[in-house]
């Protein structure tokens, strides 16, 4: 759901292009989320709406006039699994969704009548009014389900709003997982600048606050952590992946990654080699030669899919959508969005490629974060095997290449199991990767830092211990080992450990001074 703000920025152009919303050639949608038909899942889902602040960045309100600085604020919307326990949790509407755009637009006062004239996004026809009664499957701060649930971070379009995606939201949160997300805006005001490195760096840190946010929660699995983007959103989880570890995989809803690779390279994070998790884009349809022609779209856009042709350390799985165009990858787009006579599909069409969209979806995010045998299979099947025509959808896969399996990869394994079975680790791991090479200085040093912890210190000498099966004849390493000891009052394998030192390296003066030290 593309804002489509007048810019000079070109990038920003070519994503109003897209979306194929011209005035000469529109007509209006019949829809509604019934024939939308997506089935919810087992779970009842709660939705809150909140606004914190971040108060490492300035903001100013823009429709204000002045000068004056605030701290940044951060509207903030949730989907969860729910128990409904009381009639205090009223159904939502979709006008009820609706409203937020007064806060997240900051025209908080503004009177609903004016909602449909005064949001351009919300055109203002008879069936898009209609809309606004619709109930949706969401209730209003019921308790959370009593489970911990995986969670999906959600980074809208270009200057859209935080429930953009509603219905998948929902149909997310019905099936176990928690989704969090809030608007897109610039950094010193609500407009973005244009598209560029520094609106999607911005965007990125909105990301980071709300990885960080889930921590509030107590039914979340933060182990367990997706990023899912529509449109300018997917570039922000781009780089926002190149700077976090701790996301498990990436969901891009045709995702500016393809259409504005450029601005991504700009980032002084941009790094190919960080970007190893599973990574799912959905394209739109093959964008029709009138189409280019009249709206003067580079033709490449249609084939052009850098960041999956890029990419060496990712399983990654492409999906074009024949019978969807860019603005119908949301809930307000099959709802709201104009119709382009010129390249949209029907009405019926468009909301059963949306309805697979979401099933495909939650298949990639069981697969990924939950581990689903089911799920695994459907993701690597081609469509046609899961029942779908290539006329419909059509799937490209590449899976990752081997990188170099180094001692930090072998530490992580190690950290994973508490540094407990060292040796059998290694030798088990030795079998796979007959390259990797552990340093003996890289294993002392580990292996004193956790000595010197005294809750980590049986860790530690774990670590020394491997390092001397590995290097049996190193004074240095039984030297350390005894060092360790001797830091937590273990004096007679101090001892030990000092003598087999001396036996390699009769040198060895710390150990002659340290024992001398023990007689005493």
């Amino acid at each position: 759901m593309c804002n489509l703000m007048d810019t000079n920025s070109k990038i920003m152009r070519l994503i109003v292009i897209i979306t194929g919303l011209l005035l000469s050639t529109i007509t209006y949608g019949q829809t509604s989320l019934n024939e939308i038909g997506l089935e919810a899942g087992k779970y009842k889902v709660g939705f809150k709406h909140y606004t914190v602040s971040d108060s490492t960045r300035n903001y100013r309100i823009h429709n204000e006039y002045n000068n004056q600085l605030i701290q940044r604020p951060i509207s903030i919307s949730v989907w969860y699994p729910a128990k409904i326990e009381d009639s205090n949790s009223e159904q939502l509407t979709v006008l009820n969704y609706v409203e937020i755009f007064k806060e997240e637009e900051e025209w908080k006062n503004l009177p609903d009548y004016f909602l449909m004239d005064w949001f351009q996004h919300l055109p203002n026809t008879p069936q898009n009014k209609a809309h606004l009664s619709e109930k949706v499957h969401a209730f209003s701060n019921p308790t959370f389900s009593g489970d911990n649930f995986p969670v999906v971070v959600y980074a809208p379009s270009y200057q859209a709003s935080s429930i953009e995606n509603f219905a998948l939201f929902e149909y997310l949160a019905s099936n176990g997982f928690v989704v969090i997300s809030s608007p897109s805006r610039g950094t010193e005001t609500r407009w973005l600048e244009g598209a560029t490195t520094k609106d999607m760096e911005t965007q990125s840190r909105d990301v980071e606050f709300l990885l960080k946010e889930i921590n509030n929660y107590k039914n979340i699995d933060s182990k367990k952590v997706a990023l899912m983007g529509f449109s300018f959103g997917g570039l922000s989880n781009a780089i926002t992946v190149m700077k976090n570890k701790n996301i498990s995989a990436v969901v891009s809803l045709d995702g500016a990654d393809r259409y504005n690779y450029p601005v991504l390279e700009k980032s002084p994070y941009f790094d190919l080699d960080k970007f190893e998790i599973p990574y799912i884009h959905f394209a739109q349809k093959e964008i029709p030669k009138e189409v280019l022609t009249t709206d003067k779209i580079p033709e490449e856009l249609n084939y052009n899919f850098k960041l999956y042709d890029s990419l060496k350390y990712s399983n990654i799985y492409r999906y074009r959508f024949h019978d969807l165009t860019h603005s119908y990858f949301s809930s307000f787009g099959v709802l709201f969005a104009n119709r382009d006579k010129r390249q949209d599909k029907s009405d019926e069409k468009i909301m059963a490629s949306y309805n697979l969209l979401c099933q495909h979806t939650l298949q990639f995010l069981n697969a990924t974060l939950k581990n689903d045998e089911k799920a695994i299979a459907f993701i690597e099947n081609k469509p046609v095997a899961n029942g779908f025509s290539e006329t419909l959808i059509s799937k490209q896969t590449k899976k990752a290449l081997q990188r170099d399996f180094t001692y930090k990869d072998f530490n992580d394994l190690a950290f994973k199991q508490d540094y407990q079975d060292l040796i059998p680790l290694y030798k088990k791991t030795m079998v796979n990767h007959p390259n990797l090479k552990l340093q003996e200085g890289m294993l002392n040093m580990l292996g004193l830092r956790l000595s010197f912890n005294p809750k980590k210190k049986e860790q530690g000498y774990n670590v020394m211990l491997l390092a001397l099966h590995i290097y049996p004849k190193s004074a240095n390493l039984y030297d350390s080992l005894a060092e360790a000891y001797f830091y937590n009052k273990d004096y007679q394998k101090a001892i030990l450990n000092y003598k087999k030192s001396l036996e390699l390296n009769p040198k060895n003066q710390n150990a002659i001074d340290r024992l001398e030290q023990l007689k005493e």
